[in-house]
């Protein structure tokens, strides 16, 4: 049962202060350095399972179904190389190669780590360039979705 004092929450999570890592099994270093404005999809669905027993109208039995997984979107992002094309380009060739993404939700003045969610076994699913415009001078990416077969958070505790 939840306790009223743990259920208080001194340091709200803020949802603009991000950032996310993407780790190759070949390293141990993040794939690039990449700082995006947007990150959606950050989801698990639950399918229930309804069961009927004979003879009882009035009641029905719920049962947990498979779960299934989002693809994250991230959005407007700037990097200084071009990692991130090189995985999709290695996620083509080698179709078995798959990465880790770590998405780090900071504290408002980013001296703390409020929560991390890690996304297990990530494909690049797509990767948009932006609109070329000539006053730019970094590599900029328009969007990039992975798609992911696990989303945990890290560091909860079992109950």
């Amino acid at each position: 049962m939840a306790n009223a004092t743990d259920e208080l929450v001194l340091t709200p999570f803020a949802s603009f202060n991000f950032g996310i890592e993407i780790t190759l099994p070949s390293s141990a270093e993040p794939l690039c350095s990449a700082a995006f404005a947007e990150c959606d999809g950050l989801e698990l669905t639950m399918d229930v399972k309804t069961i009927r027993e004979g003879g009882n109208n009035t009641r029905q039995i719920r049962l947990c179904g498979p779960v299934s997984y989002g693809a994250v979107t991230l959005k407007r992002g700037m990097t200084r190389n071009f990692d991130l094309w090189r995985w999709v380009r290695t996620q083509q060739r080698e179709p078995r190669t798959r990465a880790t993404a770590t998405v780090v939700i900071y504290s408002a003045d980013r001296s703390a780590v409020n929560a991390e969610f890690v996304l297990s076994r990530c494909l690049p699913i797509k990767l948009k360039a932006p609109p070329l415009n000539a006053r730019e001078g970094v590599v900029a990416i328009e969007e990039l979705q992975i798609a992911y077969e696990h989303l945990e958070l890290k560091g909860l505790p079992d109950a």
